[in-house]
């Protein structure tokens, strides 16, 4: 992709923009501007509702508003009324709502990255589905492909972030949440489980997406972290004292002191947990709170062509 469409797709700008919305729908018209203007061709006569003018083409079929937009010809495509159907599983505990430096917390990562998804599953009139839980499932809505449910999830997603800064402290349970996702599931789907993946149990997480792939369903797990402070331990050289904020408990350390240590240990349980799920056939997908977000809207796309 293009500098100026990465640019785009930036959360640092994206935090500047006030509506919501408008944040959701930038990072989907970034994203496709960038497709077509990058190596990724083939994903854009995927996802898009156009393809590329060939000779020999029924003129009828090309799209004059796109062609004054881009100067480009595109063809109309029209695709069955419902191709895929997706869950988008997004972890609102305490831990999610932690921010050092980024422009972001976790959550609010998350609840753009589900925005920008929604968005783009509904243009492909696919069914898009949300479920909202920490140590329970406390929302769930179905999976639908009506161009008018975007506002009912994005007003969800919205709420979310309006309540971010609420003291009350939630625990992560993902497994217990995804076990009952699979089995509340009866048909074949796409899930994408947002989370930091901070987790007393990780076997048990293990095994509750080795119940999702059982059930038949394809797996996308972004793992969303603010590296500096959560992966590479990048805090002040000074002693500080560390809050769980799930649980309230602290802890007295010196960072400088355990880096190296803490670093080594992130890079194992990573290797690890990154081996687990590719044998199990799970999209593994590590994220920066700055990442750029057509990472992960590529990873989407690759995943689901794998659903045809």
């Amino acid at each position: 992709m293009s500098r100026e469409t990465r640019t785009l797709l930036d959360p640092r700008l994206i935090s500047r923009i006030k509506n919501f919305e408008l944040r959701a729908r930038l990072i989907v018209e970034g994203f496709i501007t960038g497709l077509h203007r990058s190596p990724y061709h083939g994903f854009s006569v995927e996802f898009a509702e156009h393809r590329a003018y060939h000779p020999g083409d029924e003129l009828r079929y090309v799209d004059w508003k796109v062609y004054g937009k881009s100067d480009r010809f595109y063809v109309k495509q029209y695709l069955e009324e419902t191709n895929v159907r997706a869950y988008m599983l997004l972890d609102t505990s305490s831990s999610m709502r932690y921010r050092f430096r980024a422009d972001f917390s976790k959550l609010a990562y998350a609840a753009h990255l589900a925005a920008a998804l929604q968005y783009l599953m509904l243009l492909q009139r696919d069914a898009v589905g949300l479920v909202i839980f920490d140590e329970a499932i406390r929302s769930w809505f179905p999976a639908r492909s009506a161009p008018a449910y975007r506002r009912v999830l994005l007003r969800q997603l919205e709420a979310l972030l309006a309540d971010a800064s609420s003291s009350e402290r939630r625990r992560t349970n993902a497994a217990a949440a995804l076990h009952e996702v699979a089995e509340r599931l009866r048909r074949r789907s796409l899930v994408i489980v947002l989370t930091d993946l901070l987790e007393e149990d990780p076997e048990a997480l293990l095994a509750a997406l080795r119940h999702l792939r059982y059930r038949k369903h394809e797996v996308i797990l972004f793992h969303i972290l603010e590296e500096a402070a959560e992966r590479k331990l990048e805090l002040p050289n000074q002693p500080v004292i560390l809050e769980d904020v799930e649980t309230g408990e602290t802890l007295p350390v010196h960072p400088g002191a355990l880096r190296g240590a803490y670093q080594e240990a992130v890079r194992r349980f990573m290797d690890t947990f990154r081996r687990r799920c590719r044998e199990n056939r799970i999209d593994f997908v590590e994220l920066d709170t700055a990442t750029p977000y057509d990472v992960a809207l590529l990873h989407y796309l690759g995943r689901r062509s794998k659903l045809f």
